[in-house]
């Protein structure tokens, strides 16, 4: 069982613990979520809250979304997530907020797309080491990837060979990071390290059971 909230991601500061150590921080700014829809195994065939974040324009929403946003009572919202077998008491149309589901000292989840880097080669994207050294006569080659097959057998290359190509912009989650506060009348909360994604980036932070 898992419940959690969506949020955006503001930018890093430092705090200082009681003992004056310098602890670095992600700021994520968590308004409260509303309940757009309560999934259960008798009508779904499993039990998930959706959870929505984010003001978002009327004429930019569909219809079939509008009625969607209607039937829990909410103006339309840009981000939507799905918590499965959420440990939450809530019905249609809720607010969500930190104190509902955090704490500080909780251990949690950051789930978020992370900052993406276009087509890089195989040194950035993969930490190669390049082929052989400057001293060792090969001009041009340090960051070339080297060989990538194989002769007779197989005759070919393998599926999945690192190989260059885009970089970033993935699904990343970054598991077992600290809460160090919460800032309930800011509607902000304070992670221990860093998570995915650059400024205004939206993150799910989960909570398992």
């Amino acid at each position: 069982m898992s419940k959690g909230l969506l949020g955006r991601k503001i930018g890093m500061t430092t705090v200082f613990d009681g003992l004056g150590n310098q602890i670095p921080c992600t700021v994520v700014e968590v308004e409260p979520n509303v309940v757009t829809q309560v999934r259960t195994p008798e009508v779904d065939g499993y039990s998930a809250v959706q959870l929505a974040f984010g003001d978002k324009k009327e004429k930019r929403t569909t219809k079939a979304m509008l009625g969607h946003f209607a039937a829990a009572k909410s103006s339309p919202k840009r981000h939507l997530v799905e918590f499965r077998d959420a440990d939450l008491d809530v019905a249609l149309g809720d607010l969500v907020s930190l104190a509902d589901v955090f704490e500080a000292g909780d251990v949690i989840n950051v789930a978020g797309t992370s900052k993406g880097k276009g087509f890089q080669g195989v040194v950035k994207r993969h930490g190669f080491a390049g082929v052989g050294d400057r001293t060792h006569g090969q001009h041009n080659r340090q960051r070339a990837p080297g060989s990538i097959g194989q002769s007779s057998t197989p005759s070919r290359v393998y599926k999945g060979m690192k190989m260059a190509g885009r970089t970033g912009n993935e699904r990343v989650t970054v598991k077992n990071l600290r809460i160090l506060q919460i800032l309930a009348d800011q509607n902000v909360v304070l992670i221990e390290g860093a998570v995915p994604g650059g400024k205004n980036g939206i993150v799910e932070l989960i909570k398992k059971a």
